[in-house]
């Protein structure tokens, strides 16, 4: 086997089993820099926005040539993989969170839960009633299923660790400055965009993969996609939310208020039911057998990166 198919598989294996690293995690460090960054880049323009975002990226990606080109046999190369892998995954720490606010709410404590969430999203929380809550927890586990853990598998599959890092930069500027606000409705711009164009292939995947990892109800779930992904003001989060809220039988979207007084109103996705605590559980377990599907077809794709580049003639030289 292609020892980069082995260490996706190693470092998705050891994200379920450990979740994130629990001290001196890369991408809170890469956070750090790119925050130092923003302090000595940052004007109101998208030129230096998408400097800071060209720059953070291309070293991430530097970072990763490095690290392939120093595992010189198979078994250094898995090694790194796995452990790059593991580092930029986060779909074990994405359910622990999510069931985290679903103990909450079981328990009756709504502001504790409205205080939990938002490690999960941005939007402001305080005044959100249980099954806002629960919304807002499932549409988190629906898109960041495809963003923390289908989509930087793929870009492992086919670029290795500099995928792997470049996609993991990519998304965390996104997550850092890829706001609708004053401060970065410009200087995000780049960011944002950038992030998009990464997430086309993973979210395409992500949904393909609910349908599988849903069958009694992946007809719903393809209507959804088909009829209400393209509403959702992200091209990529719009897919897995719609499969997501087919696949539960639920309905997803809605106005979403954020710190400073700013509403955004999506689209209603899917035609069941308002989402209610019992199905954040629901949706964990969904996007744990997606997250399955999604690295078993990443390994599967490393392997045929693999045949391909083997089976390519040698460029003669003299």
């Amino acid at each position: 086997m292609s020892a980069r198919a082995v260490g996706l598989l190693l470092g998705f294996a050891a994200d379920r089993v450990l979740g994130d690293p629990q001290h001196l995690h890369p991408v809170a460090g890469f956070g750090n820099a790119a925050a130092a960054l923003e302090r000595r880049l940052y004007a109101d323009s998208r030129p230096r926005g998408a400097a800071h975002t060209a720059a953070l990226v291309g070293a991430a990606i530097v970072v990763g040539v490095v690290a392939e080109r120093a595992a010189r046999n198979p078994v250094a190369q898995a090694v790194a993989t796995a452990v790059v892998a593991w580092t930029v995954l986060g779909g074990r720490s994405l359910e622990r969170e999510a069931l985290a606010v679903d103990a909450l709410l079981r328990a009756g404590d709504l502001p504790a839960a409205r205080e939990r969430l938002t490690h999960l999203v941005g939007r402001d929380t305080s005044a959100l009633e249980e099954s806002e809550v629960a919304r807002a927890v499932v549409e988190s586990v629906a898109e960041n299923t495809s963003d923390a853990v289908v989509a930087p598998l793929l870009w492992g599959a086919v670029a290795g660790m500099p995928g792997l890092l470049g996609y993991r930069a990519a998304n965390t500027l996104d997550a850092m400055v890829g706001h609708h606000n004053d401060r970065y409705e410009r200087f995000g711009w780049a960011a944002a965009r950038f992030d998009d164009l990464v997430n086309l292939p993973g979210s395409r995947i992500a949904g393909a993969a609910t349908l599988l990892a849903s069958p009694g109800t992946a007809r719903s779930a393809a209507k959804a996609w088909r009829r209400d992904a393209a509403a959702h003001p992200s091209p990529n989060a719009g897919v897995v939310e719609a499969t997501f809220a087919g696949a539960l039988g639920i309905r997803l979207g809605g106005t979403n208020r954020y710190y400073g007084s700013w509403l955004e109103h999506r689209s209603v996705m899917g035609d069941g039911r308002a989402v209610r605590p019992e199905d954040i559980g629901r949706a964990a377990r969904l996007a744990r057998r997606v997250g399955i599907i999604g690295a078993v077809v990443s390994a599967s794709g490393a392997l045929l990166v693999a045949r391909r580049t083997a089976g390519r003639p040698a460029i003669a030289s003299g």
